[in-house]
């Protein structure tokens, strides 16, 4: 065991330790340029799924906006609350500059991975769709690339099917017994019931859990953080020009100054968005869309959301409340987040954050377990194969809920996820070109007075396409 430790280890040192952060941040600034800063050019344009309706006459279709609150839910976790407040600890105030910055270089990485995976998704019998890094890779490279498709494959299941729904049933149980002293037990047995229920829907039961989950547990937090800004609006102003100040190194919070900021705002931001690491197109592609393109832009706004607004709140929470002190050890993580709300709303905000927290691990945890199924339908499409997956994560969720101990056996998420995020980037850069097209074939019909351009699979006869998935008419 120790061996494989090591094993594991030293592919995190290769990953995360010291070459993903940098290749994330360079690759999304070249996405940016390439596309002619296309998350800034349809900025506005983001923002339209939320009003309008279906782009699909199929009323059980997966909807634009019905896929961008999966993702969201799967994005928005842990990373928002306690992520946050380590990035705060460690690397200062500026820490959020510099996650700010992240998410809006990331926007157009996460524009690019979902707009190829809604590219070269497959419509499956039941009229739904699958796509995601994986079937770029067989369709977009070629079947000589198989073999990478396998290693994603193994790799996602194992890092988010797996490891990772480990870890969210610990969070809920442990935030629901901090704050109202139930058990593990009971709450591992709920957990795993209710998630039980949803997976066995398939992805229509995981979407439409998410239209309901998603909006409840990202405005109740957004509420709380507005209500700490309105209770402390004359301090904001200081607030913001110490995030700038501390970004740029003109003031030291902590030691290490600028370099801890940088180092750690693009980190935590990194982890908390998801941006190039593979995971939410595999989501993306479940939509029924007039366009690739349509979707790659929707999905863009889900790593906004998630940095900008849910992050952003944790921020303002922890540096408006008295109880962050620059440089100071011992209250860091979850804890700092929950004691800042405390102090300026009062012991009431702890059991709201508990209930935050839970829904933001159960989003996670029906967001997991999708890209585990996803991944396994490259590798089989045996649907015995597919009831063991949930039975199997079904009772992971409860084994990390009930033992918390039992989470130290998934030691290999991590690295894997590093793994699924150099494949997925490696997959991007060779499939830019391709990217590239779609965007040109969607800024041409906009140019032509199209107001919603529909994609026309037939200008691309040269690609491995389903028609089938691309049926609308203009």
């Amino acid at each position: 065991m120790a061996a494989i430790e090591r094993l594991f280890g030293l592919i995190g040192d290769l990953t995360w330790g010291w070459a993903l952060i940098p290749m994330l941040v360079i690759f999304g600034i070249f996405i940016t340029l390439m596309t002619d800063f296309v998350q800034f050019r349809f900025f506005k344009r983001m923002f339209n799924v939320l009003v309008s309706g279906s782009e699909s006459a199929d009323p059980n279709a997966i909807s634009a906006r019905e896929a961008l609150l999966v993702s969201v839910g799967g994005r928005v976790g842990g990373g928002n609350i306690a992520g946050v407040a380590v990035a705060i600890t460690l690397g200062g105030p500026g820490a959020v500059f510099w996650m700010w910055a992240i998410a809006l270089v990331g926007m157009a990485t996460s524009l690019v991975e979902c707009t190829l995976a809604q590219l070269y998704k497959r419509r499956e019998p039941d009229g739904t769709f699958r796509g995601g890094p994986a079937r770029s890779i067989l369709h977009g490279l070629g079947a000589q690339y198989n073999w990478l498709a396998m290693i994603y494959a193994v790799c996602l299941i194992a890092a988010f099917a797996l490891g990772f729904n480990a870890f969210q049933g610990n969070t809920v149980a442990g935030a629901v017994q901090d704050s109202l002293g139930i058990s593990r037990f009971i709450t591992g047995t709920a957990l795993a019931a209710v998630a039980g229920f949803i997976v066995f829907g398939g992805i229509h039961r995981i979407a439409k859990a998410a239209d309901i989950v998603v909006p409840v547990m990202a405005l109740g937090y957004i509420a709380m953080a507005l209500l700490v800004i309105v209770l402390n609006f004359g301090s904001l102003p200081g607030v913001l020009v110490t995030i700038v100040s501390n970004a740029f190194g003109i003031e030291s919070a902590v030691g290490g100054g600028i370099g801890a900021a940088i180092s750690q705002g693009l980190r935590r931001g990194l982890f908390s968005n998801e941006a190039g690491l593979g995971s939410a197109p595999n989501v993306a592609a479940t939509a029924d869309v007039l366009h690739p393109l349509s979707q790659g832009i929707t999905q863009s706004l889900s790593v906004f959301i998630d940095t900008m607004f849910i992050c952003s709140c944790t921020a303002f929470i922890i540096l408006l409340s008295d109880v962050y002190v620059p440089g100071a050890e011992g209250i860091d993580g979850i804890v700092l987040t929950q004691q800042s709300l405390v102090s300026e709303l009062g012991s009431w905000a702890q059991y709201m954050l508990s209930a935050m927290i839970a829904l933001f691990a159960f989003s996670s945890i029906i967001y997991n377990y999708y890209l585990g199924e996803n991944a396994l339908s490259v590798i089989t499409e045996d649907t015995m194969a597919r009831n063991v997956l949930r039975i199997v994560v079904i009772g992971i969720i409860f084994l990390g809920a009930t033992a918390p101990g039992a989470t130290a056996v998934f030691f290999f998420s991590d690295p894997l996820m590093g793994v699924l995020a150099v494949v997925n980037l490696v997959v991007i850069m060779m499939l830019l070109p391709t990217c590239l097209r779609i965007l040109r074939d969607f800024r041409e019909q906009l140019a032509a007075g199209v107001a919603k351009p529909v994609f026309d699979p037939e200008k691309f006869a040269d690609l491995d396409i389903d028609r089938t998935a691309w049926n609308h008419k203009q």
